[in-house]
């Protein structure tokens, strides 16, 4: 049986203006994944993430990257217990 999990990560670096967030939508669809993204302050994402583990690990391989307009400088996770409340991944509004 597959784990399901959340994680709770904290980006930073030139990911405002780059399409990030929906480079983290497009990518978490492609791999089952759920939750949400958004902007904080200047230089920083946001994103709960929930699905499987394997498929999590590989979305944050992906997410340490970004895409190729954008610069990833640090990306810090939280692993927390899965809620199971989300379905697909849902871009939210900055804070």
């Amino acid at each position: 049986m597959s784990e399901l999990l959340c994680a709770h990560l904290l980006i930073t670096g030139k990911v405002q203006g780059v399409g990030f967030r929906a480079f983290t939508q497009a990518e978490a669809a492609k791999l089952g994944i759920g939750g949400w993204v958004r902007n904080l302050g200047y230089d920083e994402v946001e994103c709960i993430l929930e699905g499987e583990r394997a498929a999590l690990e590989a979305l944050i391989a992906l997410l340490r990257r970004g895409p190729s307009a954008g610069r990833v400088e640090q990306l810090g996770v939280e692993w927390l217990p899965a809620t199971e409340k989300f379905t697909s991944l849902e871009i939210r509004s900055s804070r």
